[in-house]
C-alpha cells in the first residue's frame, strides 16, 4: 500500500453535460483551479453516473465529454497540476462499487435525499433501476477509491459524504482487523520510543474514556512524523487510536465550496434545463445580446421609475464581476432612478467578456488539437489507475480474496 495522506488528496467529478456555462465557472470549476494548487487533485468525468438517468440515449455522452473537458481546461485547470480522466476507462471504480455493494444495507441508499428528489424532478424518465437506486454507493466507490479525505461540494451533496463515511467505517470495521490486531498494534507503538509510545497511549486513554477530539487530533499528528514505522503500521495506529481496526479506507469530509448562485439571463438559477445559460465561450456578440435583454426590477417600468436591486438579477451578476466603486454607482443609481438598465448592465457586459477572452483563447488551443486532449485524458487514466490499483489490492486482501497458495 502507498503512503498517501487523505487530507491532502481531493476528489471531485462532474456528469458530461456538454458546454459548461458561467454558473459552472463561478460554482465549481474556479474552485478546482485554485484546489489544485493546495491539494493532490484528481477530477474525473463522470460518464457512468451520467448513465444512470441517460441510459436510453448513450450515443451524445461522448461529444459531451470532449466538449466539457475542453471547458475544464479553459477554465484553468491544468493537467500539470492535477489528475484528469474519464471514470468508465478506470474499471476498478466498477469493481470496487461490487465488492462495497455487499457490506451496503438498502435502507442507506434508499434515504439519500437526492434519491426521492431526482425521482420527483425526472417523472419522465423511468428511474426504478438498480443503477439509479445505487449510484451514490458509487460516488462513494469514486471517493474510496483516492482514499480522499476532501470532497469539494455544495450544500446539496452532503447526504453523499456522509453516507460515504458510513460505508468506510462500516468497511473498516468489517476488514480492519487482522489476526492478532491488537498485538500488532502494541508492536508497531513500542517501534516509536519510549517517548512517543508513552504519549500516544496517553492521547488514545483521552480519546477512548473522554472522547477527547482534540487528542485525537494530536495523536494523528504524531503518527504522521513518525520515522520508525511502516506505513502499515501507521494506518493500524490510525485505527487503535479510536478502538477500532486499521483504517484501509479513510473517512472523508465535505469541503463546502463557496455558494455562488448565478443568475440566469430570466433570473432563475443558470441551467440548460431553463434556457438561460452564458456559456463560458460564448460568442461576445451573444454574450452582448443576452445581457442587454435580462430581465430586472419589474417595478422600472419607465426611465425615471426607481428600482430595488434586490430584486433585479443583474445585481447579482454585479457582486460577481463589479468592484466596489461599480456596485455603488448601481445601487445609488438605481434606486434614485439616476441611471437606466442599459446603463446599469454595460459595465456588467464589459467585465463578463473580458473574463471570457481568456476562456475564448485557451479553448481554442484545444478545439483545434483534439489529440492534446485525449493525451491528457490517456495520461490521467494512468495516474488514476496506479492509484486505483493499489487501493483495490488492500481491499481484496483484506475481504480474503487474493487466493494464493
Amino acid at each position: 500500500m502507498t503512503s498517501v495522506e487523505p487530507q491532502q488528496r481531493i476528489l471531485s467529478g462532474m456528469r458530461p453535460s456538454g458546454r459548461l456555462h458561467l454558473g459552472h465557472y463561478h460554482g465549481v470549476l474556479a474552485n478546482w483551479a485554485q484546489l489544485q494548487h493546495e491539494y493532490e487533485c484528481f477530477f474525473f468525468v463522470a460518464d457512468w453516473h451520467a448513465l444512470t438517468t441517460m441510459y436510453e440515449d448513450p450515443f451524445s455522452i461522448e461529444e459531451n465529454i470532449w466538449d466539457m473537458v475542453i471547458d475544464w481546461l479553459a477554465a484553468g485547470v491544468n493537467p500539470g497540476s492535477s489528475t484528469l480522466f474519464i471514470q468508465s476507462q478506470v474499471p476498478e471504480h466498477a469493481e470496487l462499487h461490487l465488492l462495497l455493494s455487499m457490506i451496503t444495507p438498502l435502507g442507506w441508499l434508499e434515504r439519500v435525499p437526492t434519491f426521492k428528489d431526482q425521482q420527483e424532478k425526472l417523472k419522465e424518465k423511468d428511474l426504478s433501476t438498480y443503477g439509479f437506486l445505487g449510484y451514490p454507493l458509487l460516488q462513494s466507490a469514486d471517493i474510496l477509491m483516492y482514499r480522499a479525505g476532501q470532497v469539494p461540494v455544495g450544500a446539496d451533496q452532503v447526504s453523499h459524504v456522509e453516507i460515504t463515511r458510513e460505508v468506510a467505517r462500516r468497511f473498516n470495521h468489517l476488514y480492519g482487523r487482522d489476526p492478532g490486531f491488537e498485538e500488532q498494534a502494541e508492536a508497531a507503538i513500542a517501534k516509536m520510543g519510549k517517548k512517543n509510545a508513552k504519549l500516544y497511549r496517553s492521547l488514545r486513554r483521552r480519546f477512548l474514556e473522554q472522547g477527547d477530539e482534540e487528542a485525537l487530533e494530536t495523536a494523528r499528528a504524531l503518527l504522521k512524523e513518525q520515522q520508525n514505522i511502516s506505513i502499515g503500521d501507521r494506518e493500524r495506529l490510525y485505527g487503535y487510536i479510536e478502538g477500532g481496526g486499521k483504517v484501509i479506507l479513510p473517512e472523508p469530509q465535505e469541503l463546502l465550496t463557496p455558494e455562488a448562485r448565478l443568475p440566469g439571463t430570466d433570473g432563475q438559477k443558470m441551467s440548460k434545463s431553463y434556457g438561460n445559460t452564458i456559456f463560458m465561450r460564448e460568442e461576445p456578440d451573444s454574450v452582448s445580446q443576452k445581457i442587454r435583454t435580462m430581465q430586472t426590477d419589474p417595478a422600472r417600468v419607465r426611465r425615471s421609475d426607481p428600482g430595488d436591486p434586490e430584486k433585479c438579477p443583474v445585481w447579482d451578476l454585479h457582486k460577481i464581476y463589479s468592484d466596489d466603486s461599480t456596485r455603488e454607482w448601481v445601487w445609488n443609481g438605481c434606486r434614485n432612478a439616476g441611471i437606466g438598465c442599459i446603463d446599469c448592465k454595460k459595465p456588467l457586459e464589459e467585465k463578463v467578456i473580458e473574463e471570457q477572452k481568456g476562456f475564448r483563447e485557451r479553448g481554442r488551443e484545444y478545439e483545434n488539437n483534439p489529440d492534446l486532449v485525449r493525451s491528457i485524458l490517456d495520461e490521467g487514466r494512468e495516474q488514476a489507475r496506479d492509484a486505483a490499483r493499489d487501493t483495490l489490492q488492500e481491499v481484496r486482501r483484506v475481504m480474503g480474496l487474493e487466493y494464493r497458495r
